[in-house]
């Protein structure tokens, strides 16, 4: 049974229901559940005695007290995440798509968040440009839901992107204890200095999961003709070109570029996903978890 009020959730349209049909689509199958708590609360210290493991003493009571103890810790069930969605102006881009991308990013990340709190997880919601625009602090109730259903109807994508500096920033301000961090975003930036993000989170325990949105005019360039181009994050700017000769060069580009992000993902042992505008979430996102839950 889920956790979440209908009546409450209809007030949110599209948004909740996208997210309830992934979700409980998923749920409703024989999978596993595609993430798992990991993190471990020290709960209290016992008199040591013969037989326990001398690596979990605590040699710093023994200098207090010269009596030997050692220390008990709990498994906490719950996982802590953080949805990170990128809103910088590229993600409006729509192409011939009903959704732009961060349309979709959208429902990736409110069926995540929906999937996560029906397991009881805590939660949290950060979206950003070239800085964090909102965080929302993680929380594990049902209610919950409501708010970062809320705060992602309230966003609209706008500014520059720098994906690097703030996910480095997240690493060190927002994900302070060991938890997920889930990464929304078109992956537009510099591909050395994303992996460097990519290791910081990393290096901090964090398990990482990337989600990579793209359009499919993006990756196919499917132009043949002189074609007005926009940059969204500079709308003044723009440029003409005759798309046929600058096909074989930017699908290099775009190829190096994705390769380069799936070679970062894999050496920082971090979840890489690639989400096509032109898939259905429930299918992409449901796919994905299901393949996710078969490895635990």
């Amino acid at each position: 049974m889920s956790p979440f009020d209908p009546t409450e959730l209809a007030r949110f349209g599209g948004l909740a229901l996208i997210a309830r049909q992934v979700v409980e689509g998923f749920l409703t199958g024989s999978h596993r559940s595609p993430f798992k708590g990991f993190s471990i609360e020290f709960a209290e210290h016992r008199q040591y005695y013969p037989g326990d493991e001398i690596r979990r003493i605590d040699w710093r009571m023994f200098g207090k007290t010269d009596r030997y103890f050692v220390k008990e810790y709990e498994d906490e069930t719950n996982l802590r995440a953080i949805l990170v969605l990128d809103a910088s102006a590229s993600m409006k881009y729509r192409g011939a798509q009903p959704l732009s991308k961060f349309e979709y990013a959208q429902r990736v990340v409110a069926s995540l968040a929906y999937l996560l709190l029906a397991q009881r997880d805590a939660v949290g919601l950060l979206t950003h440009d070239v800085k964090a625009r909102a965080f929302v602090p993680p929380k594990a109730s049902a209610k919950h839901l409501l708010t970062l259903l809320t705060k992602l109807q309230q966003t609209k994508p706008g500014g520059e992107t720098s994906l690097a500096e703030v996910w480095h920033d997240i690493a060190g301000r927002h994900l302070k204890r060991r938890g997920l961090a889930v990464l929304v975003s078109d992956c537009l930036d510099n591909a050395q200095q994303f992996a460097r993000a990519l290791r910081h989170l990393r290096y901090h325990k964090h398990e990482v999961m990337l989600f990579h949105i793209a359009a499919p005019e993006e990756l196919e360039f499917p132009f043949t003709t002189a074609t007005r181009f926009r940059d969204l994050e500079h709308p003044d700017a723009t440029v003409t070109y005759d798309a046929r000769r600058l096909r074989e060069n930017y699908l290099r580009n775009v190829a190096a570029h994705c390769q380069a992000l799936q070679k970062a993902a894999r050496d920082e042992r971090v979840d890489y996903q690639l989400l096509r505008t032109d898939e259905p979430v429930e299918r992409a996102l449901g796919g994905f978890l299901a393949r996710r839950a078969v490895w635990y």
